[in-house]
């Protein structure tokens, strides 16, 4: 199937079909051996499919079961894109956040926006048609390789002068064809949910990570600003309306913030005094803060504590919850940095 796409967000679409599909699924291979699990059916999927087919029923064309695969794919279509998975396949997806769910069908096109479809044939090969806010992506399929149970489908993408290939694997379950695999690895969508769901985690981690740091700005700046710490974060909160910044609310930080939640995480502020007999306004100068956050919901909102002091080191690790102190071992550079 090579895949053409018009439009102003051309470039674009090539880069995401080919990161998305190819380099997403190909860095799941982990083993020679699942290749020769595909071709000779050694998986228990495969071999489960094979035996509850009865020889009476006639299956479809493998390339129309992926035309319509693909269509439902265009039109984010969750429903009728489950209905061509392995059952196994189907029940885990429908189980997954609506978010996730939608996210896997852009990797199947071209395009971000629910599109239009269109199934066509060229030199007897099925073309696929997609349009989605002024983008057209055309892809056409290559020859139908089947074996007994198993059918694969060549895809190509032209990429300049280099092209990028992949193929869709087919398996028939109960007289139909149910998508299988893309490249060479089990479309393992349960699998596919837990890293999913990791990545979620790590990238709320990191905006627990940046709200920490702007807090940290702005107590300095209020300390800047008023020759001292404030009291508590709720200080640092945005005016009632029509009032003026003042120390009580220096409009620094938005609501959530001064009450101490941001970005799923329950912050606690505290002063560290300096040490040293200066005057009462050089200490209220000199005075230091610890912020230390955890995640309000375990497990969802992060996993990670972490606390971060007024010279800028950071610490976290996981603490099932409970608050990361200075004992804990600092955060990596590459995510420590705003």
């Amino acid at each position: 199937m090579k895949c053409v796409v018009h439009g102003r967000k051309a470039f674009r679409a090539r880069h995401l079909f080919l990161h998305s599909v190819l380099s997403y699924f190909a860095r799941r291979a982990g083993a020679a051996g699942l290749l020769l699990a595909l071709v000779f059916g050694a998986s228990a999927q495969i071999a489960a499919a094979q035996r509850g087919v009865s020889a009476v029923v006639a299956a479809p064309d493998p390339a129309e079961a992926l035309g319509e695969t693909l269509t439902a794919a265009c039109r984010q279509d969750q429903n009728a894109f489950a209905n061509h998975l392995t059952s196994d396949s189907a029940e885990a997806y429908r189980a997954l956040p609506e978010q996730q769910r939608v996210a896997l069908l852009k990797r199947f096109v071209l395009l971000d926006d629910p599109g239009k479809p269109l199934l066509s044939t060229l030199d007897g090969h099925t073309v696929v048609r997609c349009e989605a806010s002024g983008v057209v992506s055309e892809m056409r399929f290559g020859e139908s390789q089947v074996r007994e149970n198993l059918a694969f489908i060549s895809v190509t993408v032209p990429q300049g002068d280099d092209t990028q290939s992949v193929r869709f694997g087919l398996v028939r379950e109960a007289g139909q064809w149910k998508l299988l695999s893309v490249g060479l690895v089990l479309l393992d969508i349960p699998a596919l949910a837990r890293e999913w769901s990791e990545s979620d985690v790590r990238q709320q981690e990191q905006k627990a990570i940046l709200a920490l740091r702007k807090i940290a700005e702005a107590l300095k700046s209020y300390q800047t600003a008023y020759g001292k710490l404030p009291e508590t974060l709720d200080e640092l909160g945005p005016p009632a309306d029509g009032g003026g910044f003042s120390p009580e609310k220096a409009g620094l930080v938005d609501a959530d913030s001064a009450k101490g939640v941001a970005e799923g995480y329950r912050v606690r502020y505290s002063i560290v005094p300096p040490s040293g007999g200066e005057d009462e306004s050089e200490r209220n100068k000199d005075a230091g803060f610890t912020l230390a956050a955890a995640p309000v919901e375990y497990g969802k909102n992060g996993r990670r504590s972490f606390l971060l002091d007024s010279g800028g080191t950071l610490r976290g690790a996981d603490k099932n919850g409970a608050v990361a102190t200075a004992d804990d071992p600092r955060v990596g550079s590459e995510e420590a940095e705003p």
